[in-house]
């Protein structure tokens, strides 16, 4: 995985918030203890001017100045060398893994990193260099892969966090995409024309370590306008689109079959859902919901297989005096129950008036009566052959007449 910005400074800096050189000394005696008896790892000894030191207790070098150099006391291998000045880590650090440079950075009098810092492989070869401000990352920062090839270009403005990237597969493909509100990433990447900040909206296409073709992106202005992703086989998994101030996101199964589809209406900062469709395996409307502008139900329909409703929902009136009319039908396409309820504070429904259930030849099977607060008043039940079989009142203590 490449290093975020965290990550990275921590692991380079003695302090990227600004934190002095006595608390580095604390956090790099941690990450690197060099007097710990009985340490599974080998002993390291340091030295500056020819005299022995140790990193972590600042007294052992207070008011020297010269380059304190740490080596691995049975192979003698460097693992350390870093500028003393007056008694604290002030310029130049380097930092040995086997023997050979693994990253190097300057220190300014405040502790904290300042100008180039580089990482490196085993061979030498640079494998990130970033540009330090007293501890922040600013302008480029990028990474690569052992052989040569750029990994991620990241821009870090004066403020903030970062505010564009761009990564590639070992291959060189693309693989990732963040756009900045203006093109910042040359001469590393051109994000003029992958951001669509010349010649109109762009066609990206993002690659997996494979080589296989993941996503087709498009963005004008820095702003995305149309992604669309993929599996393996090739068929799309998720498209979004969008067209003025409406978003539309599309689901597909691995058969290439859309099972969802919603549409939302963009207003300034916010997206308000406006209709969401789900389908089934075969590609047949199972459910269409659909809400208005402020973002209140409108229709929830529900359909079977063979293409008969299920249910409808039909919502209307505003505030405390909205209701939804919900008729529900069996597979025939015959009603089979109907009522209206009131709709209360988090969409709760409360039933009112009469809610009729049906057989499937069209005969009242069933009928009960609601009060304004859902209370049953009456209840009344009739056979296959339309004759009453019961007929009751239901008072307010539950008793019924």
């Amino acid at each position: 995985m490449i290093r975020r910005r965290g990550a990275a400074a921590s692991r380079l800096a003695p302090s990227c918030s600004g934190v002095g050189a006595a608390a580095w000394l604390v956090a790099l005696f941690t990450l690197f203890p060099l007097f710990t008896p009985g340490a599974a790892h080998a002993a390291v000894e340091c030295e500056l001017n020819g005299r022995r030191v140790n990193p972590s207790d600042g007294s052992t070098f207070l008011g020297a100045t010269g380059l304190m150099r740490c080596k691995d006391r049975a192979s003698g291998e460097p693992q350390r060398e870093q500028q003393v000045q007056n008694g604290v880590f002030n310029g130049l650090a380097r930092f040995y893994e086997k023997g050979k440079l693994a990253r190097e950075h300057i220190l300014n009098t405040s502790g904290n990193i300042q100008g180039l810092a580089r990482e490196f492989g085993p061979e030498g070869q640079v494998l990130r260099e970033a540009t330090y401000d007293d501890g922040q990352e600013r302008g480029l920062v990028r990474s690569f892969y052992p052989g040569g090839r750029l990994r991620r270009v990241t821009f870090y403005p004066s403020t903030g966090t970062d505010r564009a990237f761009v990564e590639f597969t070992e291959r060189g493909q693309l693989s990732a995409l963040r756009c900045g509100e203006t093109a910042m990433l040359a001469p590393a990447a051109d994000d003029a024309q992958l951001c669509g900040f010349i010649g109109g909206p762009s066609q990206v296409q993002l690659f997996d370590a494979r080589g296989f073709l993941r996503s087709r992106l498009s963005y004008m202005l820095g702003k995305r306008v149309r992604s669309q992703d993929f599996y393996d086989n090739g068929k799309p998994s998720v498209q979004d689109e969008i067209v003025g101030n409406q978003r539309t996101e599309r689901h597909f199964s691995s058969e290439g079959v859309k099972r969802r589809e919603t549409v939302w209406l963009l207003i300034e900062r916010n997206a308000v859902r406006q209709r969401e469709q789900e389908f089934s395996e075969k590609g047949s409307l199972i459910r269409d919901q659909r809400w208005n502008p402020a973002g209140q139900p409108v229709r929830h329909d529900s359909y079977y297989l063979n293409g008969q409703p299920r249910s409808k929902s039909v919502y209307s009136g505003s505030g405390d005096a909205r209701a939804v009319d919900i008729t529900e039908f069996y597979e025939s396409g015959q009603r089979a129950a109907h009522g209206r309820y009131l709709v209360t504070g988090r969409g709760r429904q409360v039933p009112v008036g009469k809610h009729q259930r049906f057989s499937e030849k069209g005969t009242l099977l069933a009928e009960s009566s609601f009060d304004a607060k859902g209370r049953v008043t009456r209840e009344r039940s009739w056979d296959e052959n339309g004759e009453l079989q019961r007929d009751e009142h239901v008072l307010e203590d539950g008793s019924k007449k």
